[in-house]
């Protein structure tokens, strides 16, 4: 990679951040928050999983998803499942009201997102979600 084209992503990336940061501040999307948003998400994909994975996966430490998922089942959008092995363990899944809030979010954050990019293209947009998902994904194993 060459110099400039390395400088130029460093300060697009710079600038997305400042502009994300903003964005977390002073818009809210339906009642989840960031954090709140990407637990259910995962709770959701995974369908059923415990503390620790959540942990794994969102590069956590366990007292802090503990923390959320607190908050998340105290308003009702999560319930935990016992494990059968292990009495001290427990799965989380999502409730209704849990599935109902983060739909709506989604598509709030969807809506914005489309109005945001009316004018690129589908190429444009195949392209940029791909390229997204390859700079998340190397990231992570950066924190791994």
């Amino acid at each position: 990679m060459d110099q400039r084209s390395l400088e130029n992503i460093e300060i697009e990336l710079s600038i997305l951040l400042k502009n994300l940061t903003l964005i977390s501040t002073y818009k809210k999307f339906g009642n989840l928050d960031r954090s709140a948003y990407l637990l259910l998400y995962s709770i959701i994909s995974c369908e059923s999983t415990g503390v620790k994975s959540l942990a794994e996966e969102l590069h956590l430490d366990i007292s802090t998803i503990s923390r959320q998922v607190r908050v998340l089942e105290e308003k009702g959008y999560l319930y935990r499942i016992p494990d059968k092995l292990d009495r001290r363990s427990y799965f989380l899944q999502a409730t209704d009201l849990g599935l109902i809030e983060f739909n709506e979010c989604k598509q709030l954050k969807l809506t914005k997102l489309e109005e945001l990019l009316k004018n690129w293209s589908t190429e444009e947009y195949q392209v940029f979600g791909a390229l997204l998902k390859k700079y998340n994904s190397s990231l992570a194993d950066i924190l791994k």
